[in-house]
């Protein structure tokens, strides 16, 4: 499935680094991949080859996951941090200190 998601310009140059860093490792991985169903006879290619490119797979997914968040880091939010909200007026600690002696 291939759909064109509208970004701006911001998110777009954030989508072509991200792109960038995961062809090198797509394309490895699909000559891995190659690899490994091309040595497998027919009957071999379900079980436990199943499994394997299933497991590369999901490996790869996380490798992507984690370039995501590596790239974000370095390109910094788009808009800053919001504030802690101001806290009430504080007590001075003569005043606390006589409220809990009367008690």
């Amino acid at each position: 499935m291939h759909d064109d998601l509208a970004l701006s310009a911001e998110r777009e140059a954030q989508a072509q680094a991200i792109y960038r860093r995961l062809q090198e490792r797509f394309q490895a991985e699909a000559l891995h991949l190659a690899r490994l169903l091309a040595s497998k006879e027919d009957a071999r290619l379900l079980g436990d080859t199943e499994f394997q490119v299933r497991q590369r797979v999901h490996d790869l997914g996380a490798q992507v996951l984690h370039i995501a968040l590596d790239e974000r880091k370095k390109g910094g939010t788009e808009v800053p941090a919001p504030t802690a909200p101001i806290a009430g007026k504080q007590r001075d600690a003569s005043a606390t200190a006589r409220e809990r002696s009367r008690h």
